[in-house]
Formats: structure tokens, C-alpha cells, sequence
């Protein structure tokens, strides 16, 4: 294994042959799933912390689920009901939970940069959950290797990312981790919602959903974040969705084996047409499970290999 790192912030800071060793231990993990007791002894007197201060079903889950197959102790910490709400800063909130030495913290935060602030205070392992509009790096690595199963391959590839870009921390984490395995991305929607420097990060840029879709071997839809708007983006939600909502009809003019991606949750009727998100080019589903495996791969190399 090449897997030398401390900790797991952010996509920009993995090479190719990274990725790839996360890639391909999480597909030796996935057959955990299929068994009748889900359960190996891999990380047997670990401990993972998940300190979520956002709101989550699928990452903070799979990463439960992930922890307790590979027979960690899992503990989760949510800002609500905890001293955070009586004024405790996130850096005493790490300090008093790693002073319970644990072996690796998972954090979710809404100020970008907050798991970085913690892996510079603490000695174990930090794994950087969706920090504010800047990097989901496990959501990343999930929808590689759901785009490696499904096509056979990563390089040479053209994915077209659409939507919120500019609050979106997926579409970050993707564009890095895509270039790095010789992926040819294209960024598409609304000018209001496209980054000014995003051509910087080397990818392709388009105000049109048509030409952007056209050739693409995959369409990763992303959620509109009502949440992170401020107002001013969109003329309304209407309106976004007529221009920029995949339906079928619009999926008439793509590729036949074209597949179609999102991050969750979906936002049905608005990014994605209901009969789009269950047809037979969606692979959302695939990117959940697939998000165990990740999580389980990234849990034992960044605590796997270190004596209990």
C-alpha cells in the first residue's frame, strides 16, 4: 500500500496511485456486504469518533456502519444536545473527546476548514467529513470507484458536473480527484452558480445543459443548496428546474449508456426528473452502497495498519 498520510482532508492532497489504493481496498471490502454476519475483526479495539455539527444521513451512517462491520467502536457526537450549544469552541470539543483517545475523528462542520484545524491539534487521525463549500473527499472517492465499476475504467472519461457549483463541496472534491485520474470534466449551469475561477481547476465550462450532456459518460446532478443561498442565484426554483432539471426527453439527445450521478439527497422534480432518479441510467443507489466500502477502506488505512 502507498497509503502513508495522517489523515484524509481533502482530494487535492492525493495523488493518482492514493486514490487508486482506496479505490481498490474498498472493492475488496464490498464483499463484507453480501455476508450473513457482517463483521470482520480488522479494526477490533479501535475506536472512531464521528462529530458531526451538520446534519447527515448517508455519510454519518455509512460511516457508522462502516466502523462497526470492521468491529470498531463507534461513538457519535452531534452538536445538538452537546456542550457545543453551551458556547464549548470545536477545537476544546476535539481536545476533551481525543483526551478519550480515540483512533480516528470524523468531522462534518459548516465552516470550510475545520478539519484541518483539528488534524493540526490532534494526534490521531482526522477524516474530513463535508467542511463548508470546500471538500468532501469520501464522497469523491465513492463516485470514482461507482465509475470505475460501472464503466471499467477512469481515464479518458468525460463527466459533466451540473448545477450549484459554487456551494457545492462535492463538485470540489470530483473535479480534483477526476483530473487526477485523467478524467475530462465539464461544469455546467447558471452563470450565478458557476465559480468565476473555476476554469482555473482545469475544466471545461458551459451555460447550456444540451451541449453539456451530449457527450458525457456520466452526468453527476448536483443538489440545489437552498440552504447556503443567501437569494439573488436563481430567478426561482420553477424556473432552475425547467432549464436545468434532467427529464427523460432531455436524456433523448445523450448517450445511450450515459450514467446518471447525484450526491443526495435529491431534491426530485427540481435537479432530477422522478422517473430520471429511478430509470436505468441512475447509479444513485450504487454511490450509497458504495459509500460503505469507501469509508470502511479509508477507516483501515488510516487506522488498520497502527498495533491496537
Amino acid at each position: 500500500m502507498g497509503w502513508k498520510k495522517k489523515d484524509l482532508l481533502s482530494m487535492r492532497d492525493l495523488d493518482a496511485a492514493e486514490i487508486t489504493d482506496v479505490l481498490d481496498t474498498a472493492l475488496s471490502m464490498k464483499e463484507i456486504a453480501t455476508r450473513e454476519i457482517k463483521k470482520v475483526p480488522t479494526l477490533r479495539g479501535k475506536t472512531v469518533v464521528n462529530l458531526f455539527y451538520e446534519a447527515s444521513t448517508r455519510t454519518r451512517t455509512s460511516f457508522e456502519i462502516a466502523g462497526k462491520w470492521l468491529s470498531a467502536d463507534v461513538i457519535n457526537f452531534s452538536a445538538s444536545g452537546s456542550s457545543a450549544e453551551k458556547g464549548e469552541s470545536l477545537l476544546d470539543t476535539a481536545k476533551n473527546i481525543e483526551a478519550m483517545s480515540p483512533d480516528v475523528v470524523v468531522v462534518r462542520h459548516k465552516a470550510s476548514g475545520a478539519p484541518a484545524l483539528l488534524a493540526r491539534h490532534l494526534r490521531c487521525a482526522v477524516v474530513n467529513a463535508g467542511d463548508g463549500a470546500h471538500e468532501h473527499p469520501t464522497q469523491a472517492l465513492l463516485d470514482l470507484l461507482t465509475i470505475r465499476e460501472k464503466k471499467g475504467h477512469l481515464e479518458g472519461l468525460n463527466v459533466t458536473i451540473v448545477g450549484d457549483v459554487t456551494h457545492s463541496r462535492v463538485a470540489r472534491s470530483d473535479i480534483h480527484g477526476m483530473k487526477k485520474m485523467g478524467i475530462t470534466v465539464t461544469v455546467a449551469g447558471p452563470p450565478t452558480l458557476i465559480p468565476p475561477a473555476c476554469q482555473e481547476l482545469g475544466v471545461k465550462v458551459s451555460h447550456r445543459l444540451e451541449e453539456a450532456i451530449a457527450h458525457a459518460d456520466v452526468i453527476m446532478m448536483l443538489r440545489l443548496q437552498h440552504e447556503r443561498m443567501q437569494g439573488g442565484f436563481i430567478p426561482s426554483v420553477r424556473e432552475y428546474s425547467r432549464i436545468w432539471g434532467l427529464s427523460l426527453a432531455k436524456l433523448e439527445h445523450c448517450r445511450a449508456d450515459v450514467l446518471i450521478m447525484h450526491p443526495g439527497p435529491v431534491n426530485r422534480g427540481v435537479e432530477l426528473a422522478p422517473e430520471v432518479a429511478d430509470s436505468r441510467y441512475s447509479v444513485i443507489l450504487a454511490q450509497v452502497s458504495n459509500g460503505v466500502a469507501i469509508r470502511m477502506a479509508v477507516l483501515y488505512l488510516l487506522a488498520g495498519g497502527k498495533p491496537a
